[in-house]
């Protein structure tokens, strides 16, 4: 038995060092992995949470927040949807995703927010910023006060629109908080977060949430991405009364935080049933925060590795090309969200297939620059804003294009005619009227006056001539041919 216990300490040493080894190797993965959550939009209800407390980088959706704020100062009558704000060159310096209006352009508040949420427009964030809150820092510190008012606090704000900065963190639980939030506070402007597309001019451009018009029951939120934070999503769906929002940090793809919002959504919805066989994660406040530093997934997203630079509106299919890098989480447990509860309710279309499919048809919602229109009004403002995006240089290569062969053809008659049929480059900047005129024979009338334009218009019509006085100057401009009119 004494014998026995040194090798049984040795053997509890060893394994204590494994678990020790493993989970330092297990450490790092866990800073770079997604962060996932569930919730009830009424109750606050946690169904599914996974990394919900630690720190990320927000990206776009931190324009939920600035909507948030921009709508509550229009619910509480500090300003109202017909506002007009200024384009200022700040926010025209903003990077793209973008509108790209000019400095000094107006539009309405109802606008503005249209264009933001939809296109996840930077520039148009900064105009609400400094039309609201009266400049970027004013409005953050807005966005700070609401943020601490609701609860989230895990989240941190200088700036309206999620372009990257040190000092911009929330978390997956503090979205769900600010989603729960907006639902339940500003429900009359609740159709901001589920725009299907807008049309601006020409140019419409669809919702970069791709659950909307292709999930059964999708009806908000908003997407983002940097390069640090990957793919983010924050959805909601409704079925049978009861709705759920999911939020996804860190995908590996425009098309897999959609998939795996849709996975989520999901299997929450077929909780009804089976519920009593989990054990309560309690609401989403009650969640208990992390201190740690957001992992940075730079290289991740945006390194070397990349076919083409990633963006918010990253369409790679998963469902098609086999799986990115990363993909594996947000396609690992597919066969679950089709037969999650087998036998309980109709299979649906696996999430991946779902986010492959073309959208429902929608009609896009008008966007336009200027104060609130109707009607005629409407129609105009549209067209207008449409004229300005013909390029007006096209216009220009095409009418310069079409004068080049002209005045080369000229030359080449020039050439075959020698030097009297030289002289008609100069005439022909004249109408050809005074060519015709000149053509009834008044030879020596037409000799004697300085004026070039008699003089090289007549030996054009009479090669024949032998009058050396208008031959002269082609002389001086074509030595060649001044010996044959010597």
């Amino acid at each position: 038995m004494h014998a026995f216990r040194p090798r049984l300490r040795k053997s509890l040493f060893n394994l204590f060092a494994a678990t020790l080894a493993v989970c330092a190797l297990m450490a790092p993965r866990l800073a770079k992995a997604e962060a996932l959550l569930l919730i009830e939009a009424d109750s606050g209800k946690v169904l599914q949470a996974e990394n919900a407390t630690i720190p990320w980088y927000p990206a776009s959706v931190t324009k939920i927040m600035t909507a948030y704020v921009t709508l509550k100062a229009v619910k509480d009558g500090k300003i109202s949807l017909d506002t007009l704000v200024t384009v200022s060159p700040m926010a025209a310096s903003q990077s793209p995703s973008k509108m790209g209006f000019r400095p000094g352009t107006q539009l309405t508040i109802d606008n503005a927010l249209k264009m933001m949420m939809v296109k996840s427009a930077n520039d148009m964030a900064v105009v609400l910023a400094e039309g609201v809150g009266g400049s970027i820092d004013g409005f953050s510190a807005m966005m700070n006060d609401t943020a601490k008012r609701l609860g989230m606090t895990q989240t941190s704000y200088v700036n309206p629109n999620g372009l990257p900065a040190d000092g911009q963190i929330t978390s997956a639980r503090d979205l769900g908080i600010l989603a729960r939030s907006f639902l339940r506070d500003l429900p009359e402007y609740e159709y901001f977060v589920h725009i299907p597309a807008i049309r601006f001019g020409k140019r419409v451009t669809g919702n970069f949430n791709k659950l909307i018009g292709r999930y059964p029951g999708a009806d908000g939120f908003k997407t983002g991405f940097i390069c640090a934070s990957g793919y983010n999503l924050v959805a909601s769906a409704t079925r049978n009364g009861r709705r759920l929002i999911a939020v996804v940090l860190g995908a590996s793809s425009g098309t897999a935080r959609a998939v795996k919002a849709a996975q989520l959504l999901e299997r929450g919805f077929g909780q009804d049933n089976l519920s009593w066989l989990r054990p309560s994660l309690g609401t989403v406040e009650n969640l208990v925060p992390v201190d740690a530093s957001p992992p940075n997934l730079r290289e991740e997203m945006c390194g070397g590795h990349r076919k083409r630079p990633a963006s918010d509106d990253d369409d790679a299919l998963i469902a098609t090309n086999g799986g990115t890098s990363g993909s594996g989480s947000a396609t690992g447990g597919e066969a679950q969200v089709t037969f999650f509860t087998a036998g309980l309710q109709p299979p649906l279309m696996k999430a991946s297939e779902l986010m492959a499919s073309a959208p429902a048809a929608a009609e896009p919602v008008l966007v336009y620059t200027g104060p609130t229109r109707t009607g005629a009004a409407l129609v105009a403002a549209v067209a207008a804003d449409a004229d300005q995006q013909n390029p007006p240089k096209a216009r220009g290569k095409k009418t310069r294009i079409a004068k080049k062969p002209d005045t080369g053809s000229d030359a080449k008659t020039d050439a075959k005619t020698g030097t009297k049929t030289a002289a008609a480059k100069p005439a022909a900047a004249k109408p050809d009227a005074s060519a015709k005129g000149d053509a009834k024979g008044e030879a020596k009338t037409a000799a004697k006056p300085a004026a070039n334009k008699h003089a090289a218009a007549k030996p054009a019509e009479k090669p024949a001539s032998g009058d050396a006085k208008p031959a002269k100057p082609k002389a001086a401009t074509k030595p060649k041919p001044a010996p044959n009119n010597s």
